[in-house]
Parts: structure tokens; sequence; C-alpha cells
């Protein structure tokens, strides 16, 4: 699979997404990394309405609610851009359970832009790594 100069590269997991730009020139792929995204804080104290999206069960843990609000979190940041124009096309990698909690939660123009999901953790991978399992 060919990827596109300037595409936007995103690996997330459940608290952090590390985001890149493929700066290849679209024959070849060379991913340069732009920022690393953090977990905003939502405890009671922290921001209001920065919960997940839908109900709370009663029984979630701590960490499975900041899961959810990172997704959703990261799901209107890239919602966001692509509504601006800031990205053409999408790579995202995320978990299996990161990707189901963002997946619902992208806009048309988003899912428009996506190139490829893939399903794995690759937060804590190298460079080298991440670049071969997007052209595997």
């Amino acid at each position: 699979m060919q990827i596109p100069e300037k595409t936007l590269v995103v690996v997330a997991d459940g608290g952090s997404a590390r985001v890149f730009t493929n700066v290849g020139d679209g024959r070849t792929l060379q991913l340069k990394q732009d920022e690393e995204l953090q977990i905003r804080d939502i405890s009671p104290e922290g921001v209001s309405g920065q919960g997940p999206s839908g109900s709370v069960p009663k029984d979630m843990s701590i960490s499975q609610l900041n899961e959810a609000t990172f997704a959703k979190q990261l799901a209107q940041q890239l919602n966001d851009h692509a509504l601006k124009n800031r990205y053409s096309h999408l790579i995202l990698v995320a978990d299996p359970k990161t990707l189901g909690h963002i997946r619902p939660q992208l806009h048309k123009e988003v899912e428009s832009r996506m190139l490829k999901e893939i399903a794995k953790d690759l937060t804590n991978s190298t460079l080298d790594d991440i670049q071969r399992a997007l052209v595997a």
C-alpha cells in the first residue's frame, strides 16, 4: 500500500497517542513524530463534559473510565482537525479496545480520509517497528 506524503499517522492506546506525519515522497514511508498526546484530567474537579460518551456503567473502574475518556478526546481532536482540513489522509493504529471506543465517535469526514486501521498496540514500539506494521 502506498502511503501519501503528509499522511497523519496516529498510534494510540488507552492513555496516550503518538502522532506522526509521513515526510516520505509517497513511494517511501518516512515518519516524523509531531507530538505525543496524554489524557487530560477527567476527575470530578477536572474539566466538565470530558467523560466518555454515553452512560457509565456503575462497575466501570477508574482506569476503564480514563481509557474511554481518552478515546473520546482523541476522536474529538481527529474530527476537529479533519473539519479544519489539517490532514488529507489518516492511518489509525490502536489496540482493539481503544479502537472500539474511538471508531463510533469519528465524524464521516474522518472516515472518508482513513486509509487504514490497524488493531495493534504499538505505542511503545520503535519507529522502525511502526513503519514496518504500516507497510505490512
